[in-house]
C-alpha cells in the first residue's frame, strides 16, 4: 500500500512539474508575440541563408516574431560587440538576440557571462534531441544550459570523380599529390573558420592527437606541437595554388574554384554541402564527399542568447521552433541545406533522416584556436 502511495505521489510530481513547464512555455510564447529577434549568424552561404529566410516566415505566421538575419562573416565580430555592451554597462535593451555559435566563441561568451541561461532544457524541443550526441560539451567545454545544439559539423573534402577518382587518404598523401600536381590545391585563408580547421585537422594528425591538445595551450606546449605544422606548411604552400601567396576567401570560394577546375579538392563542414551544391547547380553530379581515412574533424553548432538580449522570449521561441522535428528536417533535406541534424532519427522525415556522417575526430581545446590563427597570420598573412 506505501509502495503505491509512493509511486501515484511520484507521478503526481511529475505532471504537476510538466503542468508547471508547459504554463512556463505558454508564458515565453506570450511574451515573444510581436518582438524582433535579431539573429546573428554567419552568411556566407547561399542555402543557409535560404533556410534561416524560410525560418523567419513560419516564426512570423506562427508566433508573430520577426527574425531578422544579420549576416556576419565571424561570430567573433559580434562576441566584440557584446564584451564592449558589457563594458559600457548595457544590462538589457541589447542589439543581439541570438547568436550561431561554437567552440573558442562560446568558451570567451560563457567566461565574460555574456549569455543568458540555463535556458536549454526548458525548451519543449529538447525531448527530441539525440543525447548520445556530445550536445552538453563544446570543444570540451561544458555547455551548462547557455546553449542549445543546432547541428553537426565535421570538415570533409569534395572532389570531382572525373578528374580525381582517388583522392588523398591522408594529410601525408595530400602532400604528395600537391607535390606531383602543383597550384592544384588550397585551403582556406585563416582564421576563416574552414581555414583554422583544416589547420586543427592537420595539426591532429600530424602530432597523432597530441594530448597536449586537449588541455588549454601554453607557450611551451604550442612551440613544441605545432613545429611539425609549420614544416608540412612551408612545403605545401611552395606547391599549392598561387605558391600559398593567396588563398579561398571560405568554402565557397573553394567549391566555385573545384567548379571552375582550378582546385580539385574543396573543403566543407557539412558533409552534404556537395548534395545540395549539385540540387543548384553549383557542383557537377560527379562530384563527391569524403573524409580523411582517419575520420573527420567534428563538431556540434550551437545557438544561445545574450545576457542583455532585448526580446529573449522571442529567441527562445525560435530556437525551440528551429530544434523541432519540422525544421529539422527540412535543415537535414539534401535539396536545402543538408546540415546533419541533433535530432534522434525516429523525429526526422524525408532524407535528413539517412544523412551521411563519418568517424569523428574531436576537437582540441579552444584556446588552441586564436594560438594557431596567430601564428599562422603572422607566418603567412602577409
Amino acid at each position: 500500500m506505501k509502495t503505491k502511495l509512493l509511486s501515484t505521489l511520484a507521478l503526481l510530481a511529475t505532471s504537476v512539474s510538466g503542468l508547471t513547464m508547459a504554463n512556463d512555455w505558454q508564458q515565453i510564447e506570450q511574451q515573444a508575440d510581436g518582438q524582433t529577434v535579431y539573429f546573428h549568424a554567419w552568411g556566407g552561404s547561399q542555402e543557409i541563408n535560404r533556410y534561416i529566410q524560410w525560418a523567419g516566415q513560419e516564426l512570423k505566421t506562427r508566433y508573430n516574431v520577426t527574425l531578422n538575419h544579420v549576416k556576419v562573416s565571424d561570430i567573433s565580430e559580434t562576441a566584440t560587440r557584446l564584451l564592449a555592451e558589457k563594458a559600457a554597462g548595457k544590462e538589457s535593451g541589447g542589439s543581439v538576440d541570438m547568436v550561431w555559435i561554437n567552440g573558442e566563441n562560446f568558451k570567451s561568451m560563457k567566461d565574460n557571462q555574456l549569455l543568458f541561461g540555463p535556458f536549454v532544457d526548458q525548451l519543449p524541443s529538447w525531448q527530441y534531441v539525440d543525447k548520445s550526441l556530445p550536445v552538453e560539451v563544446d570543444f570540451s567545454e561544458p555547455t551548462e544550459g547557455l546553449e542549445a545544439p543546432w547541428g553537426v559539423g565535421q570538415l570533409v573534402f569534395i572532389h570531382d570523380k572525373l578528374t580525381l577518382n582517388n583522392p588523398p587518404q591522408s594529410f601525408s598523401e595530400l602532400l604528395s599529390y600537391a607535390k606531383a600536381f602543383p597550384n592544384r590545391l588550397s585551403y582556406p585563408r585563416p582564421p576563416e573558420f574552414h581555414g583554422t580547421s583544416f589547420l586543427k585537422a592537420l595539426l591532429i594528425e600530424l602530432t597523432d592527437n597530441d594530448p597536449a591538445l586537449q588541455e588549454p595551450v601554453s607557450e611551451q606546449s604550442f612551440t613544441a606541437v605545432t613545429t611539425p605544422l609549420w614544416r608540412y606548411l612551408d612545403e605545401f604552400h611552395s606547391v599549392a595554388w598561387r605558391a600559398g601567396k593567396q588563398f579561398p576567401a571560405g568554402t565557397a570560394e573553394s567549391i566555385q574554384l573545384l567548379d571552375d577546375g582550378q582546385l580539385d579538392l574543396a573543403i566543407t563542414f557539412n558533409p552534404n554541402a556537395v548534395f545540395s551544391a549539385q540540387t543548384s547547380g553549383q557542383l557537377a553530379n560527379t562530384t563527391d564527399v569524403y573524409a580523411m581515412q582517419a575520420g573527420a574533424l567534428s563538431n556540434i553548432h550551437f545557438l544561445a542568447i545574450p545576457w542583455n538580449a532585448n526580446a529573449k522570449a522571442g529567441a527562445q521561441v525560435a530556437i525551440n521552433f528551429l530544434l523541432s522535428p519540422e525544421a529539422q528536417s527540412r535543415k537535414g533535406d539534401l535539396t536545402v541545406w543538408g546540415d546533419p541534424s541533433v535530432l534522434s532519427r525516429q523525429y526526422l522525415s524525408g532524407s535528413a533522416k539517412n544523412t551521411q556522417q563519418f568517424k569523428s575526430i574531436s576537437e582540441p581545446h579552444p584556446s588552441w584556436q586564436a594560438a594557431l590563427e596567430q601564428e599562422w597570420l603572422k607566418r603567412y598573412g602577409n
